[in-house]
């Protein structure tokens, strides 16, 4: 009877054991974070933000501040499929539920070869906010691209001044895919679309050597659609087949 006792203690203290070890094991769990920053191309010639700091907010309300390449970027240096690294850090929490970004004073837009002021009231104080809802994968590099479309994001209030009203997504590049390809004749001002089977309609500019790249589009087949200053014509391609991590290559498109 005293053996049976024993060998069940013995077991008991086990499980006990190895259930606290798995805990310990989970609670230790990290999650390597990047977060990166893109562009679509815009009519400037520069779009300069005076990033300060990138913080997280996790799925337990706790905020924090990564490790940030403070500076000033011009965001039309990092446009069609180009970006760049502004914050890393290893976190514990397995999900991130908001990016807020923190900016400084020093924002400027430069057009016509002058440079204006760039107002960002809300940047400063509150930051630029992005609902994120990702969950993160224990000891793998876990990314997120930024996508700050400059273009739709500046509000000409008059007097040669400029405020900044941000239009910014973000995107999980190991599940979405990309449309590249260039159009000719080179130099044409255009606007690039593609759009779901559902409507959702995603847009971006050819930039001056006649490139174009959308970014961060869901798998599925899309109605692209390049539409340039008239008197050219629309030119419209069915069924483009957008694959999770990959990018379709449309080449070069005739207008």
């Amino acid at each position: 009877m005293k053996k049976t006792i024993f060998i069940l203690s013995a077991i008991i203290f086990g499980i006990i054991l190895n259930s606290c070890n798995s805990d310990s094991s989970s609670s230790s769990s990290s999650y390597p974070f990047k977060v990166k920053m893109t562009d679509a191309p815009g009519p400037y010639e520069e779009v300069n933000i005076d990033l300060q700091a990138v913080e997280v907010t996790g799925s337990n309300g706790q905020t924090v501040t990564l490790n940030t390449t403070v500076g000033v970027y011009n965001l039309l240096d990092f446009s069609n499929g180009l970006s760049t690294l502004i914050a890393t850090s290893t976190l514990t929490d397995s999900n991130v539920k908001q990016i807020r970004l923190i900016l400084g004073p020093n924002n400027t837009i430069v057009t016509n070869g002058v440079s204006y002021p760039l107002s960002t009231p809300s940047a400063e104080q509150s930051g630029l906010k992005l609902q994120v809802n990702q969950t993160l994968f224990a000891d793998i590099q876990n990314e997120i691209l930024i996508d700050f479309d400059a273009n739709s994001s500046i509000v000409e209030t008059g007097n040669g001044t400029y405020k900044l009203k941000p239009v910014l997504r973000t995107v999980v590049t190991a599940i979405t895919g990309n449309i590249k390809g260039t159009i000719t004749p080179v130099g044409t001002l255009a606007v690039v679309t593609a759009t779901s089977t559902t409507a959702v309609e995603y847009s971006s500019n050819v930039n001056d050597l006649g490139q174009f790249q959308i970014s961060g589009l869901p798998p599925g087949t899309y109605t692209f659609t390049i539409t340039p200053i008239l008197p050219l014509l629309p030119v419209t391609q069915l069924n483009v087949i957008v694959v999770a991590g990959a990018t379709t290559n449309l080449g070069v498109i005739a207008l």
